[in-house]
């Protein structure tokens, strides 16, 4: 007898929670803030083919949040039913969830927004001729009735967390919340340019995005017209996913990830994966720490994509993640390496003179190899002996046969007149190798003239593109030239250090710089490549460590070897305040010609910058 009054105590202590409660849990989940009704409430509207949708706001969704649309609408049963958990129009077998189509389905949105407000709902289905009004207050339905109305959905979230005071009091200020709210609409309305959107604020209209037949209408219109000429599409399909959209120019970039948007099946979501994937595609075009601005459209089988993942439907998972995300830099690198050899024109008026000045980066120069096969290696001055026995420096760029003797021209002609005749021989030649070279700035920026105006390249970011390219290209095909130190460098690290070192010596002894363990934590450095040879290799090694500790060595070694490559041009390159010769400036200029990617340095700084005549000429309003 006491046993089964024990086990009757027990089980008592188990309660199938009141619908009500159960509601207000799963208002947790899906009902954050107000932002959070908004948007569920506008997918509704989507998912119910709406092309007009309006958003009415009254303090920042604290006192009413009203959404309405033009869709199918509902019959009376239909409203009804959808107030009730896990009711939904959208799947009905095990087979649909697995293959969702629409932005809802989970059919907990409607009962989860009104057991926290005081709720209303007007709808009519396009095929019958009353509409149906359901009133509900903290969940419970508290008056139906039929009612005159337009077909669609018009539903109205009054005095949101009323009944939930802990919740309301989190909320934050009505500046804060209407941005919440107003960067929602605007990350849904980008998505779907074929439906209009309008947004207001305590009766006043803060956006009205139209319909657009061309999705860059759109973009232009969400994230402002400035971004029409910074924009770049994409456009990359393979047998599994394809991706579309648009990327910014590395000129362009912000100091947050806030202005990426991706769309999977048209769904934003938020995946840091993708986002890297997508800073992958910029690699070597972007500082540290800035990002672009991004609208990028990804396509799958719905049968491969897993929505049901957060309650918020934020995030996603994918069937084959690592194809979308090689897919993703794939199209991104390719895109820059199209914009890369874009012709770069010298006459005038063919680039608007506002885009050169606002935006320099997104002009690149042609990729146009010379003839000779073999590419120097280092670029750096070198010293030999004159038959007088004095000392000059002989720099060999490279291209040799390319390049016209100054001495060619009229000895009377003084040197910068004649390097301007000689460049008039040179138009048909790549971009920077046809420009004249005027001289210095500061012994750290080169002037050049083109045939339309003025271009300033840094030399130090410019030389290290080179080297960086020549070595990574090297790297792959024949050793790097490499110098013996007489008496080897040890370097003494800590613990953590000495493991990430262990791992990088097959790395770095591919790119000539040879170390191996002197034991305990103590390394020897026996040779390094002549490039660096008159550097500290004991700076650039501990840099080397801490950039692989920042990378990890999940993603395997090459881009581990690339940021070693990066550090190893930066010590070798010319630095600025660094006086060159005019045979120095030219050869460098020549040498950009052979670059991949000659618009950046390995660490995404410009190279170059550069003005037209008539943005000089309105410069000292000669022009207005």
């Amino acid at each position: 007898m006491t046993a089964w009054v024990v086990w009757k105590n027990i089980v008592s202590r188990i309660k199938i929670l009141p619908e009500i409660i159960s509601n207000k849990i799963a208002a947790g989940e899906v009902v954050e803030r107000p932002a959070s009704v908004v948007k569920e409430l506008v997918e509704n509207a989507i998912d119910a083919g709406s092309t007009r949708i309006m958003v009415e706001i009254e303090n920042g969704g604290r006192s009413m949040i009203r959404v309405s649309d033009n869709g199918i609408g509902m019959h009376h049963d239909d409203a009804l039913l959808s107030l009730e958990r896990y009711a939904t129009s959208k799947i009905e077998n095990d087979a649909d969830l697995f293959s969702i189509r629409t932005l809802g389905f989970r059919g907990e949105a409607l009962p989860s927004i009104s057991s926290v407000s005081r709720f209303t709902m007007v709808t009519r289905a396009e095929d019958s001729d009353i509409g149906t009004c359901i009133v509900v207050e903290g969940g419970k339905i508290r008056k139906v009735s039929e009612i005159g109305a337009p077909p669609g959905t018009l539903i109205s979230v009054n005095q949101l967390f009323y009944n939930t005071p802990a919740r309301r009091k989190f909320l934050k200020s009505t500046a804060t919340e209407m941005g919440h709210i107003a960067e929602n609409i605007a990350s849904i309305a980008l998505g779907w340019p074929e439906i209009q959107f309008r947004l207001s604020h305590n009766g006043k209209t803060i956006k009205n995005w139209p319909l657009a037949d061309d999705p860059f209408d759109r973009i232009t219109a969400v994230l402002g017209q400035d971004m029409q000429r910074a924009l770049h599409k994409i456009d990359f399909e393979t047998p599994y996913t394809s991706i579309s959209g648009w990327i910014s120019s590395p000129s362009l970039t912000r100091s947050t990830s806030q202005k990426i948007y991706v769309y999977v099946n048209k769904r934003y979501i938020r995946d840091r994966g993708l986002q890297h994937a997508l800073f992958e595609g910029y690699r070597g075009r972007l500082m540290k720490g800035r990002f672009p601005v991004a609208v990028l459209f990804i396509e799958v089988p719905f049968e491969q994509l897993d929505v049901n993942v957060h309650p918020t439907k934020h995030e996603v998972r994918f069937a084959g993640y690592q194809r979308v995300y090689d897919a993703l830099k794939a199209s991104v690198f390719k895109a820059w390496d199209s914009i890369n050899r874009s012709v770069w024109s010298d006459s005038k008026g063919t680039v608007a003179e506002s885009q050169i000045r606002e935006h320099p980066a997104e002009f690149r120069v042609p990729y146009s190899p010379p003839e000779e096969k073999e590419i120097p290696f280092n670029m750096r001055g070198l010293r030999k002996k004159t038959a007088a026995g004095s000392s000059e420096t002989v720099t060999d760029y490279g291209q040799a046969g390319r390049r016209q003797s100054f001495a060619n021209g009229d000895p009377q002609t003084p040197p910068l007149e004649r390097e301007r005749e000689e460049t008039k021989h040179q138009q048909e030649g790549p971009g920077f190798s046809r420009l004249s070279v005027v001289g210095q700035i500061h012994d750290s920026y080169i002037v050049c003239e083109s045939g339309d105006g003025l271009v300033l390249v840094d030399q130090h970011a410019a030389h290290e593109r080179i080297l960086f390219e020549q070595m990574k290209t090297r790297s792959s095909t024949t050793p790097f030239p490499i110098q013996k130190l007489l008496i080897p460098e040890t370097i003494e690290l800590g613990y953590n250090e000495s493991v990430v070192l262990e791992k990088l010596i097959p790395s770095l002894g591919n790119v000539g710089l040879e170390v191996e363990p002197f034991g305990g934590n103590t390394f020897v450095v026996k040779s390094v490549p002549t490039l660096i040879s008159d550097r500290e290799v004991r700076p650039l090694i501990l840099e080397m460590i801490e950039r692989a500790s920042d990378i990890g060595f999940s993603e395997g070694l090459e881009p581990i070897l690339d940021e070693c490559l990066i550090l190893m041009a930066c010590h070798g390159a010319v630095r600025a305040n660094h006086r060159l010769s005019r045979k120095e400036m030219k050869a460098l200029m020549e040498q950009m010609d052979l670059c991949e990617n000659p618009s950046n340095c390995p660490h995404g700084r410009p190279t170059w910058i550069r003005w037209t005549l008539s943005s000089l000429e309105k410069s000292f309003k000669r022009i207005v």
